[in-house]
């Protein structure tokens, strides 16, 4: 063994004493060097006003002069009006550059002076020290040649983090002159789904006890990152079902990642069930059913789809899906006319299955009059240009543009520019009345396309989101420009958007939550998933039917909506069917057909069923659709329609006038059942086949036969005589039937 000479040792220990006094010198050094560094105030005043929380809607950036007259622009998105409002304004009152301590701007943030937000920093904090700095320096609004933001990086990006652990997040900033800082302090946070994960103002993530994907935002003056966590059950997955196309692919892969086994597959009544409703917004017939159930081809279920996408019914149910949503609405006796013209054209192209690029051209490129055209009844209800890009842009885009009319998007990158941009393409459509009242001729005016920026002034050219479209001709119509730019393969949105849309249609959970909010902050709870999806549906042409077709095709769509030990729980991963209860016009039709009866419309045939009401005027004079919350198309957000469960529904199903009356109806189905020369047994299997589409389990055939033909007198049943059921009866039952979540629900 080779020992070291005495005096070398001690030379070696003296150099790395000196090695460890210069790294210790130099750091000393870096960091004087920072603390001497000029104040910026967009770099560094900026950050901290916005972490204290001063520049947000609720407080000195509340639209309308801010808050006791001090204006802030939304989190600092506009550094300059910031700061000539606190240096300029008020007679220079909010800043003292002789006693920086005794400014305003810091009294009121510590709350020495009154302050209605209370104290936002505190005295020895690294916020309040910057900004007492930046004021006895000067109030300089540039330091020279300061660097710019350029973007913000969270670290890690991703990561598997278990139910119940933690997770600290840093935030880095990245500056144009290659520079970075760590910012995790002066950072906002905000998780996706709160009752997934928490996270503090410094970043430190809280998983909570729900499996799935969860994502977190960080944003950091005008930039922002995501931090997307896997919530693993980590329960054993030893069994799925057999992968029918990709869409089970990637959920399959996914609850493997997860660890939450999936329920199998639903039985063939089930199915059934579910795909007629969710594809034709009705229940099947009992000849339906009877044929489905004998039916021994392994491919029986991909051949229904294909029947009930040819069905009239499925043109009707998807209609009555698109025309709220475009606000078809009736606000005079005279749009009656273009009412129906227009939902007659969106049923038309459901059932001729037109393009869905090709439908969206024909609605926002429309001109003429609604009789020849009847998508230009649109622009009869959306008449401002600013309510035309705000709808277009949420509806077909899944952006909402709504904030940017007067601030920057506080959770996306769109700015005042870019809204006025997008307003150009619908800035030159002309308007001539027509000889038919309250009816326009739409047509392209000639000129330059182009949108005045209220707050700069400036006159904008049509820009499609920060895309640009390329110079547009007086003569040119730009809303074709727009289209042109919507349905390219390569657009971020369009496909995302609608397929993000159906996959909430026929799953209740959306990939991405809610449906029409799609921004970078905002990821997808499968994003391979949804980039199959997108890919699918492009590569289709666009093709509606073959969207439906392929989701519900999948063995994924198929599961079985009773939970497995695991899964309970699961509310993302689509590891089963997550029930939900039919849509009012649905209940309505199902519940005619259960009591044999018929609801009857103003101005419409005999026969015609609540999912083919061309408008909302019949929501109103529905006491039944209203109750359960049939849209009024007044919003292009699905949200207004309605589909929780209320107390008010309950009575309405137990106790009204309406419901009464369809049960007792002389030609309905109880009366029918009284009359008629069968069994009781086979009377109450076909009740059960309209009510369930399947047969009465031995116990619920035996508790029903006994209900109808028990006597009863005085109170008392006498189990040992029979009698034969009555009208009332069956009323009865079909009320029982009725008021169940097995018929109220699609399972």
């Amino acid at each position: 063994m080779n020992i070291l000479p005495q005096a070398a040792s001690k030379r070696l220990l003296f150099l790395g004493l000196n090695l460890l006094l210069a790294t210790f010198c130099f750091s000393s050094v870096a960091r004087a060097a920072e603390s001497k560094k000029p104040v910026s105030f967009v770099n560094d005043v900026i950050p901290v006003l916005t972490k204290a929380g001063c520049n947000m809607g609720s407080c000195h950036a509340k639209a309308g002069g801010g808050q006791n007259g001090f204006q802030l622009s939304m989190l600092g998105f506009e550094p300059r009006e910031d700061y000539d409002s606190l240096v300029k304004e008020a007679q220079g009152r909010r800043l003292f550059p002789l006693a920086p301590s005794q400014s305003l701007l810091l009294t009121k943030a510590t709350n020495e002076t009154p302050h209605g937000g209370g104290s936002r920093l505190k005295k020895d904090s690294e916020g309040y020290l910057l900004i007492k700095r930046w004021i006895e320096e000067g109030t300089r609004w540039e330091t020279g040649n300061e660097p710019t933001l350029v973007s913000v990086e969270v670290q890690p990006g991703r990561g598997l983090v278990q139910m119940g652990e933690k997770q600290q997040l840093k935030a880095v900033a990245k500056y144009s002159d290659g520079t970075t800082r760590d910012v995790t302090k002066n950072a906002l946070y905000e998780s996706n789904i709160k009752s997934m994960a928490e996270v503090d103002d410094q970043g430190l993530v809280k998983v909570l006890d729900i499996p799935g994907k969860v994502a977190v935002m960080v944003r950091y003056q005008g930039k922002m990152a995501v931090f997307t966590a896997a919530v693993p059950l980590n329960a054993p997955v030893q069994k799925v079902p057999s992968e029918k196309n990709f869409i089970d692919k990637f959920v399959f892969a996914n609850l493997k990642e997860l660890g939450i086994p999936p329920s199998p597959v639903c039985d063939d009544a089930t199915y059934l069930r579910r795909v007629t409703i969710d594809i034709c917004g009705r229940f099947p017939t009992q000849e339906e059913t009877q044929e489905f159930l004998a039916d021994t081809a392994p491919d029986k279920r991909d051949k229904l789809v294909e029947r009930l996408l040819q069905s009239p019914n499925y043109a009707d149910y998807f209609a009555s899906k698109w025309t709220p949503l475009l606000k078809n609405r009736r606000d005079a006796a005279s749009d009656i006319t273009s009412n129906f013209a227009f939902h007659a054209w969106i049923r038309d192209s459901m059932l001729a299955n037109v393009p869905y690029d090709q439908l969206v051209r024909e609605l926002l490129g429309a001109t003429g009059t609604v009789v020849s055209n009847p998508p230009v009844a649109w622009y009869k209800r959306v008449k401002d240009p600013k309510e035309q890009l705000e709808d277009i842009a949420q509806l077909f885009l899944g952006v909402r543009m709504q904030c940017a009319q007067c601030h920057h998007h506080p959770f996306e990158r769109w700015s005042q520019d870019d809204y006025y941009g997008l307003a150009a393409f619908f800035s030159q459509i002309g308007r001539k009345p027509t000889g038919i009242q309250g009816e326009d001729l739409i047509f392209h005016q000639r000129g330059v396309a182009q949108a005045k920026n209220v707050k700069s002034g400036e006159m904008l050219k049509p820009v499609a989101l920060g895309d640009e479209v390329g110079e547009i001709a007086p003569d040119e119509d730009p809303r074709l420009k727009l289209v042109n730019w919507m349905s390219s393969p390569d657009n971020p949105f369009f496909a995302k958007a609608l397929v993000n849309r159906y996959w909430k249609h026929f799953f209740k959970q959306a990939l991405i939550e809610p449906e029409d909010d799609i921004r970078d902050t905002n990821p997808p709870s499968n994003p391979e998933l949804m980039a199959a999806l997108e890919e699918h549906f492009v590569k289709s042409g666009f093709d509606l039917k073959e969207l439906v077709k392929v989701i519900t095709q999948s063995h994924t769509y198929q599961l079985s909506a009773m939970p497995n030990e695991y899964n309970l729980l699961d509310r993302q991963n689509y590891s089963r069917f997550y029930p939900r209860r039919l849509q009012a016009e649905v209940m309505l039709d199902s519940i005619d057909d259960l009591a044999g009866a018929e609801t009857s419309f103003a101005n419409l045939p005999p026969g015609t069923r609540a999912i083919a009401l061309p408008d909302n005027s019949y929501t109103k004079s529905s006491a039944f659709l209203k109750v359960f919350g049939r849209p009024n198309s007044s919003s292009v957000c699905e949200c207004e329609r309605v589909q929780t469960s209320s107390l008010a529904q309950s009575l309405h199903l137990m106790n009204s006038s309406e419901v009464k009356s369809k049960l007792g109806a002389g030609s309905g189905r109880a009366a029918q059942l009284a009359k008629a020369e069968e069994p009781v047994e086979a009377k109450v299997k076909k009740l059960y086949m309209a009510a369930f589409s399947r047969e009465p389990r031995p116990e619920e055939l035996k508790t029903a036969v006994e209900f109808l033909t028990t006597p009863v007198e005085e109170g008392k049943t006498k189990a040992d005589t029979k009698k034969k059921p009555t009208s009332k009866d069956y009323q009865d039952l079909i009320w029982a039937l009725m008021n169940t979540k097995e018929f109220l629900f699609n399972h």
